[in-house]
C-alpha cells in the first residue's frame, strides 16, 4: 500500500500536534516547494533521504507499438531519485 499525501497530513497532525488545516497547509507548501524547484531545473537534496535530479533526455527514435510506424520522440526532462546511504540501509534493515 502506498504512503499518500493524506497519510503525510495525518502523521504531521499526530506527531506535531498540529490542527488538520495547518497540517494540510504544511504538506501542500512542502510539495509545492519541491515541484517548483524541480520545474525550474534545480535538483532537490534531502539529507539522509536522497536527491531528486532533473535530467535532460535527448530527442530519440521510437516506434508506435500499435502500428509499428517509426516516430521521433521529442527531447524532454525527467525527474530521477537517488536514495541516500542512510535510507538504503534503513530499507535493507542494516
Amino acid at each position: 500500500m502506498a504512503f499518500t499525501k493524506r497519510d503525510i497530513v495525518e502523521q504531521i497532525q499526530t506527531q506535531l500536534d498540529f490542527p488538520k488545516t495547518k497540517s494540510v497547509e504544511l504538506a501542500e507548501s512542502l510539495l509545492e516547494l519541491l515541484k517548483s524547484s524541480l520545474a525550474s531545473g534545480d535538483d532537490v537534496l534531502v539529507s539522509g533521504f536522497g536527491k531528486f535530479c532533473v535530467k535532460e533526455k535527448a530527442e530519440r527514435k521510437g516506434r508506435n507499438p500499435a502500428t509499428g510506424e517509426d516516430a521521433i520522440l521529442p527531447a524532454r526532462r525527467v525527474v530521477t531519485f537517488k536514495w541516500s546511504g542512510k535510507l538504503r540501509d534503513k530499507v535493507n534493515r542494516k
